[in-house]
């Protein structure tokens, strides 16, 4: 039981990062430009808000939240490798972009094998249980 809600407290810490930063950018949008640039930053920021909001969405029974916890893990981790590949092709390697990367790359994909590893935890023991049973 511990463990479940240590990942829930994980996630929900987690998720403020995308959540808060798909707000700053949906409201202040990018300095200095205009038209379609802008425009797309902030539709761009408001997937990366509701991404954030779908791992929150996944918190309470995040036992059996595995698909939407995939789900949102692989579009992170493949917005990861796009950034990745950014650094490849020459973009700056900001602390945000690491940062960024580091929560892309390891922690969500962390999160999602520790969300199976809870989902063992808790079929263990209700088999465990259910011997018990009368």
């Amino acid at each position: 039981m511990w463990e479940k809600r240590a990942l829930q407290a994980s996630i929900a810490i987690a998720a403020l990062l995308p959540v808060s930063a798909g707000l700053w950018d949906i409201l202040h949008g990018l300095s200095g430009s205009v038209g379609w640039a802008d425009n797309h930053h902030r539709y761009l920021s408001g997937l990366l808000l509701a991404i954030g909001l779908g791992f929150w969405s996944a918190i309470p029974g995040i036992e059996t939240r595995t698909a939407r916890i995939r789900l949102l893990t692989t579009l992170v981790v493949i917005g990861g490798l796009a950034r990745l590949l950014g650094l490849a092709l020459g973009d700056a390697a900001t602390p945000l972009v690491v940062t960024a990367l580091v929560m892309e790359l390891l922690v969500t994909p962390l999160l999602c094998l520790w969300q199976i590893r809870v989902i063992a935890g808790s079929d263990r023991l209700g088999t465990h249980l259910r011997h018990f049973a009368p």
